[in-house]
């Protein structure tokens, strides 16, 4: 999965920069070009916030990165809103990368307990579960 998002990004870069590079003076001819590397990035991004309008949760990051993009390219900032569309995507690959990291830690972390432990009941040192301690 993460595979596909990393692809998407470097091919949606890739379509990005050649579609900067061959823009046309036609508009609609523009916006074409720059759709390509809009629905390559942000596919799922615009299915995700359909789906939770759908579903009665209508403000959340999804939408809200929609509309932001779907705006630029209504006013004919068509570079803006692949741009953008590939930061977020970008964003939230590194997020979840960071996140499974941590999970992974955590995890590791949970192995590392004390076999044993030592109290000092009624003046002397006694050895005890850790759990009783």
């Amino acid at each position: 999965m993460r595979n596909r998002i990393i692809y998407r990004v470097i091919a949606g870069l890739a379509l990005l920069l050649a579609a900067v590079f061959l823009r046309p003076d036609d508009r609609l001819l523009a916006a074409l070009i720059f759709a390509v590397p809009y629905l390559l990035a942000g596919y799922d991004i615009l299915l995700r916030a359909g789906a939770n309008i759908v579903r009665g949760q209508v403000f959340d990051e999804n939408l809200l990165m929609s509309v932001a993009t779907l705006g630029a390219f209504a006013v004919g900032e068509y570079p803006e809103a692949v741009g953008v569309m590939l930061f977020y995507q970008a964003g939230e690959l590194i997020s979840s990368l960071t996140a499974d990291k941590s999970r992974r830690s955590i995890a590791r972390l949970m192995h590392v307990r004390p076999e044993r432990a030592f109290a000092e009941r009624g003046g002397t040192l006694k050895e005890l579960p850790p759990e009783d301690v």
